[in-house]
């Protein structure tokens, strides 16, 4: 179904052209990192539907939807902003039940959610299946870190300066702006525009200085 042409549908439309051309048919994995709230889940749902223009099959997931429990997190230390940059996305679990199965195709299943952040519990999970031309729309914070970002076939990354402790642990290590193929400016939602690559973060020093910095405040969930 064609979309109403808005400046954000137009914008996203080139997005998606440009990054369909490089990537080509089969599975596809879109991974978008950004500050927290900066609109990056509602940028990826949206993206999504512009992908649905061309036919193609396009599954959503979120990694707040791969969390791991808070009693697992207390099993590194302290509730502290670099335990949530550390340790507060299960990885594994992203890994195991997403990405992997979605890479192979055919018939293996794959979620798309795994845990309930706001009731902090598992959730049955729904397995699915797709063709073999599918693209998978990733949202949330901490994909560009440096363990994760070869996992992406595309990585685009929401402009912005970090404000929450933990974002800016994770920017003084690495700023997905410097390193995204596509940087996207949100400060007006309904216009978007190309953001510039790097950014603020590289300038924060190593990330146990920006730990010092955050004083210890507790972390904020995607």
């Amino acid at each position: 179904m064609r979309l109403v042409t808005t400046p954000r549908v137009a914008f996203l439309r080139e997005v998606a052209d440009e990054f369909l051309a490089r990537t080509g048919r089969g599975r596809v994995i879109v991974a978008i990192d950004g500050p927290l709230r900066s609109g990056k889940t509602a940028l990826a749902d949206d993206l999504a539907d512009v992908l649905r223009e061309r036919d193609r099959a396009v599954f959503r997931a979120s990694v707040e939807d791969f969390h791991r429990s808070r009693e697992a997190q207390a099993e590194y230390g302290p509730d502290t902003p670099e335990r949530y940059w550390r340790y507060g996305i299960d990885e594994s679990l992203l890994q195991r039940t997403l990405i992997e199965p979605f890479r192979m195709a055919g018939s293996t299943a794959f979620v798309t959610r795994g845990f309930d952040l706001a009731r902090d519990s598992w959730v049955e999970p729904k397995w699915r299946t797709g063709p073999a031309d599918a693209i998978l729309v990733l949202d949330g914070r901490f994909l560009l870190r440096e363990r994760l970002r070869d996992e992406w076939d595309v990585d685009l990354a929401v402009d912005g300066a970090p404000t929450d402790a933990a974002d800016r642990i994770a920017y003084a290590s690495s700023d997905p702006r410097a390193v995204a193929s596509i940087v996207i400016d949100l400060a007006d939602p309904a216009h978007p525009r190309r953001g510039a690559a790097g950014g603020a973060g590289d300038e924060d020093g190593p990330a146990d200085e920006a730990w010092a910095d955050a004083g210890g405040a507790g972390a904020d969930s995607d």
